[in-house]
């Protein structure tokens, strides 16, 4: 008979859960009190200060480990908060400092410094409050057994009620009918035979005289003419410079296993008042309170590590590459999304040489402007040495495998022109079906200088002609 399960169960969907990036609160331990206190004990009643001073508080401290593989912890507990140093005590006794508190992170995060959350304060002007009139609510109760007013639509009225409404007392004609132009008594045929005035011949300086200055013909009225006025400014009228990150300041890359950075320094201890005594004030009652430690509202953000990242369309067959040229195990499926987070798969080579081969998910046209998601599977690209742009060459979806490239070099481009200038090669894959061949060809024409390696993930075939170029290009000894 097996005994029951007594084991501390994990946290609903740990173990399911990836998470990339996350606003976390920190902050380190404040010091300990000083102490006032005076040694009295027996036949010494008079024996001085001997008050000590506080611990220091804990320092909050981020250590990359290589066994985390994303920052799932961080969601379950968002406020990181260090121990606070203890108080002084009497005989000169020091109060403990407060533990560090180290934060684990996987390989290829970044730490920004981020501004607190303020809640959504609601503008009056954006949900006015509107007066209701007679015209609004009319009617009587209703006899039914809710009892409601009944609102009916407001009555529109005519263009010459409206004008009437407007019109002043006792400027209505003999018919009741407004006049448009009160004080014009010119009919239709008068009005016509008027002759039309014309302006040419008059200076606006005679009807405005000393309204600004005169310029001269071919001279510039720019009062800003001449100044640098409109340098360091854009095309849209603001200064010039990088625009701030949406996520804040980095303060932090953290990409070596081992790597520490300390996030909130912990407050200094205060001191005790037998620091405080001199020749001339031999019972001092001063004493210091401890500082406050740092604090503040951070984002980070994982990027993974990868020397080759796949990047395709979905249902373009990324993962079973990644599964037939390594050892990891991603899920396959016959629909689009089956990749939902990054994967990341060590490719062994002969001669203990390896690489890392990142699986990003499928991007989609739009996903520089986070449509589909674009920027959580974008931010891992950006550490990959080389790319690998899978396409579907027999086109199962009725897609065409040039375009699709097109469309997704473009989209790194926007995402980040840096991306566009690390090297990078095709995979024309599912290369068993028949419809490929004319396919391949036409993609061979449109990119003669690129390398095109024609496969098939399912199959197996032309798999060892990437893994020999691999092994060329980002193949390493492990230290």
């Amino acid at each position: 008979m097996t005994e029951p399960f007594r084991g501390r169960l994990p946290p609903l969907f740990s173990f399911i859960m990836f998470v990339d990036h996350i606003k976390i609160f920190a902050k380190a331990g404040d010091g300990g009190h000083g102490c006032s206190s005076f040694r009295r004990e027996k036949f010494e009643p008079k024996g001085g200060p001997d008050g000590g001073d506080g611990g220091r508080g804990g320092d909050i401290i981020i250590v990359v480990d290589g066994h985390t593989d994303n920052l799932r912890s961080f969601f379950f507990q968002p406020n990181q908060k260090a121990e606070k140093g203890r108080p002084g005590s009497g005989q000169k006794k020091t109060g403990r400092s407060g533990k560090h508190l180290v934060l684990k992170v996987p390989p290829g995060t970044i730490v920004y410094r981020s501004v607190p959350n303020t809640p959504r304060q609601r503008n009056d002007d954006e949900f006015p409050n509107e007066d209701l009139t007679d015209a609004d609510w009319a009617g009587d109760f209703s006899k039914g057994a809710t009892h409601e007013m009944v609102r009916k639509p407001r009555p529109i009225a005519t263009p010459a009620v409206a004008a009437a409404a407007f019109a002043p007392a006792g400027e209505l004609d003999e018919d009741g009918d407004p006049d448009e132009f009160s004080g014009n008594e010119l009919d239709g045929d008068e009005a016509g035979d008027e002759e039309e005035f014309d302006e040419s011949g008059i200076d606006p300086d005679d009807i405005f005289p000393g309204d600004g200055p005169v310029v001269e013909e071919g001279e510039d009225d720019d009062e800003f003419a001449g100044d640098d006025f409109e340098e360091g400014l854009d095309e849209d009228g603001d200064e010039e410079g990088d625009e701030p990150h949406p996520y804040g300041e980095v303060i932090a890359d953290l990409t070596e296993v081992g790597q520490k950075f300390v996030l909130c320094t912990g407050g200094g201890g205060g001191r005790g008042n037998w620091r405080f005594r001199t020749d001339t004030n031999q019972a001092p009652i001063e004493f210091t309170e401890g500082a406050k430690g740092d604090e503040g509202w951070f984002y980070l953000e994982l990027r993974r590590i990868a020397d080759v990242g796949l990047v395709g369309f979905p249902n373009a067959g990324k993962s079973t590459l990644l599964g037939a040229i390594s050892n990891a195990t991603p899920k396959v499926a016959s629909y689009p999304f089956t990749t939902l987070t990054p994967m990341v798969g060590v490719v062994e080579f002969p001669g203990f040489y390896r690489a890392t081969v990142a699986d990003i998910p499928g991007l989609i046209e739009g996903a520089h402007a986070n449509v589909g998601l674009g920027h959580d599977f974008l931010r891992h690209i950006s550490r990959c040495s080389y790319f690998l742009f899978v396409v579907d060459t027999a086109g199962v979806d009725t897609r065409d495998p040039i375009s699709d490239l097109q469309i997704l070099r473009k989209e790194l481009k926007l995402y980040d022109e840096e991306l566009t200038e690390r090297p990078w090669m095709i995979v024309a894959n599912k290369m068993d079906l028949p419809e490929s061949a004319a396919n391949l060809e036409a993609l061979q024409n449109r990119f003669p200088k690129q390398e095109i390696f024609p496969l098939s993930a399912d199959t197996g075939e032309g798999i060892e002609a990437l893994k020999k170029r691999l092994c060329e290009l980002t193949g390493e000894r492990p230290a």
